[in-house]
């Protein structure tokens, strides 16, 4: 009989979550010219709201074609976690003419993250404000960490740029990863690359020479220990892009961080248990996320920093 009313008790709790009804708003975040639209969904007031920090690229607020962001947002909705994500500045078109005439820094992506931590940060529907940054947005989100309250990594590097470069472009050409090394030697020192390999012209070509030195200046393993609020660092295992040392490197920055490795979680944040699924997770949103990241995620927001 117990045993029935616990389970009574379970359906019903799960029948009145499953019905939360989430809202959504259209906002329209302007760091200068720049504008940054993106979508903020809760499913109540005085909930923590997660701010999502993308990865490299032109990434929009819901992932692009393989919609991991989107499926992030309905996955922490339903544990009654608000979420905002917004269009990267290179991902919205009416920023066009100004990235072609001003550039890109490293310094201005870092920038959009505190203006848009400026708009809700006196929001009182929110009871915290947690900054979640993936891939290039985990260093981001590590340096606009001004009025937040609790930060997390996911897949971010545990090296300089450079030296992630080298490794990834090695492992698929031993030869276009030497190449890169010089080049990025030579940028290192002298500021630009003279002459680029038409093959390497997507990553070395003139107009991203700026920002990749801006980038290299960086160390992640130094920034993270100037982090003073609770820290949640997780890799996944499946991941092609970023090793599972550097989320151990960056937990040796900051020891009393918490460090989750999840099993079969690719860079997208999909569960993989196939291999050959891996790179096909890239340009479809079939792939379901990981549960266990969303767990993990909600025990850190939800818990009390006492």
């Amino acid at each position: 009989m117990i045993r029935i009313l616990s389970y009574l008790i379970i359906t019903i709790f799960t029948i009145t979550y499953s019905l939360a009804q989430v809202k959504t708003e259209e906002i329209s975040i302007n760091n200068q010219a720049i504008q940054l639209p993106g979508t903020l969904s809760y499913t109540q007031e005085k909930s923590p709201l997660i701010i999502w920090v993308h990865g490299s690229g032109g990434v929009d607020r819901n992932g692009n074609q393989p919609q991991y962001i989107k499926q992030f947002r309905e996955a922490i909705n339903k544990n009654n976690i608000a979420f905002f994500s917004y269009d990267k500045r290179t991902a919205n078109p009416k920023n066009v003419a100004f990235l072609k005439e001003d550039g890109v820094l490293i310094i201005d992506f870092i920038n959009d993250v505190k203006e848009v931590v400026n708009h809700f940060k006196n929001d009182d529907r929110f009871t915290q404000i947690i900054l979640v940054g993936h891939s290039q947005g985990s260093l981001i989100a590590m340096l606009a960490l001004e009025n937040v309250d609790k930060y997390i990594s996911i897949a971010g590097a545990g090296e300089t740029i450079d030296k992630t470069l080298v490794r990834q472009i090695t492992k698929q050409s031993p030869i276009y990863g030497a190449i890169t090394a010089k080049y990025l030697k030579e940028l290192t020192e002298t500021g630009t690359i003279k002459e680029v390999d038409p093959n390497l012209m997507s990553l070395f070509a003139p107009q991203n020479q700026p920002f990749l030195s801006s980038w290299i200046a960086l160390n992640p393993v130094e920034e993270i220990k100037k982090v003073t609020i609770p820290t949640l660092l997780i890799n996944g295992d499946k991941d092609l892009q970023v090793q599972v040392l550097d989320a151990e490197n960056l937990k040796k920055g900051k020891p009393n961080a918490k460090l989750v490795i999840i099993k079969n979680m690719n860079h997208l944040l999909k569960h993989i248990e196939k291999e050959e699924d891996n790179l096909k997770s890239y340009a479809s949103p079939d792939f379901a996320l990981s549960q266990e990241i969303i767990n993990t995620i909600t025990t850190f927001v939800l818990k009390s920093n006492n």
